[in-house]
């Protein structure tokens, strides 16, 4: 939710982001979902991945796991040799935050009318540019 059908803004943050931290994308989707998503970065923002976006994507289908399953986030925790309290997942979805929570990580439910842009900026991660 956070990269399709929204401003360009967020894919602008998410860039800057990416610069100053350890960034993962961790979706539950399908084959043709995916395929949607490439062909909707590189046609509508010129991004040939998301891993433009983020160090490295985690997709549910390729996974064959899914949220809020606690093996997906442990996955991407070992893997990226993360500490839970050190990692702030962000999503949509109240049954994700909580499975995220009861590992450990810093969590943070987005919604409306809370965009990615006003959260990163008052949650001082990033700086607001002048």
């Amino acid at each position: 939710t956070l990269l399709i059908g929204v401003p360009k803004v967020n894919h602008e943050i998410l860039l800057e982001i990416n610069k100053r931290y350890r960034s993962f994308l961790l979706s539950n989707n399908n084959a043709i979902h995916y395929e949607w998503i490439l062909n909707y970065l590189q046609t509508e923002y010129k991004i040939p991945s998301n891993t433009v976006l983020f160090e490295k994507d985690y997709y549910s289908h390729l996974m064959k796991m899914r949220k809020p399953n606690a093996n997906i986030f442990q996955f991407v925790l070992d893997e990226n040799h993360l500490d839970p309290k050190e990692t702030l997942f962000i999503d949509d979805s109240p049954q994700h935050i909580k499975a995220a929570a009861e590992l450990g990580l810093t969590t943070h439910l987005l919604t409306l009318p809370e965009t990615l842009e006003s959260f990163i900026y008052t949650s001082g991660l990033l700086t607001r540019p002048v």
